[in-house]
C-alpha cells in the first residue's frame, strides 16, 4: 500500500443524535483512532492481489486484513482507488463482505463500508455495530465525518449506554 492518511473509519452512532450529547456519556463518532494512525506505514495481508493501473485500482480479496499502527480492517475484500493526479495518494477504499474494524478504542462492523480518504468521510452499510468500552450502538446506516467528529445513524437505530453509578 502507499502513503495513506487514513483508514477506515468505520462504526455506528444513535439516529439523527449530535455527537455532543452522546460524547458526554462517554461514547462518540469521531473515529479518532483513525487520525491517530495518519502516516504510519500500511500492512496489507491477503489470499490474492489485483492490479489495475488503467483505473487506478487496487483489489485484496480472500481474508483481507489492511493495518496500520493500532487500527486493522478485515473483510473478505478491499479495494483501493488512488487518486487519478497522484498514483501514490489513497482517494477511497471500500470494504465488502462483511467488515471488522478494530482501532485502540473501537470495534466496528458491517456488511460494507467506504472511507473517502480525501473528504474525510466514513459510510458503513448493512447491520452496522459499533462498540466503544462497554457502551454498544448499531443501526442500518452509519455516516461519519472524520474531521469534524460529527456522525449519523440510521435505521433500527439501538443503542446501549453505561451509566457511572
Amino acid at each position: 500500500m502507499r502513503s495513506a492518511g487514513f483508514m477506515i473509519g468505520l462504526v455506528v452512532m444513535l439516529a439523527h443524535l449530535h455527537v455532543g450529547p452522546v460524547m458526554a456519556q462517554g461514547t462518540g463518532l469521531s473515529f479518532s483512532g483513525l487520525d491517530a494512525v495518519r502516516g504510519l506505514p500500511v500492512e496489507m495481508r491477503a489470499d490474492q492481489l489485483r492490479v489495475d493501473t488503467g483505473t487506478g485500482e487496487t483489489v485484496f480479496s480472500g481474508n483481507a486484513v489492511l493495518g496500520q499502527g493500532d487500527m486493522r480492517i478485515a473483510a473478505p475484500e478491499i479495494r483501493i482507488i488512488y487518486a487519478p493526479d497522484d498514483g501514490n495518494r489513497i482517494q477511497r477504499l471500500e470494504a465488502s463482505g462483511g467488515v471488522t474494524l478494530v482501532t485502540a478504542s473501537e470495534a466496528a462492523e458491517a456488511q460494507s463500508a467506504v472511507y473517502e480518504v480525501i473528504a474525510g468521510t466514513v459510510a458503513m452499510r448493512g447491520a452496522v455495530i459499533l462498540t466503544q468500552g462497554q457502551n454498544i450502538l448499531s443501526g442500518d446506516r452509519l455516516d461519519v465525518n472524520v474531521r469534524t467528529g460529527q456522525g449519523r445513524m440510521d435505521g433500527n437505530v439501538r443503542s446501549i449506554i453505561q451509566t457511572a453509578p
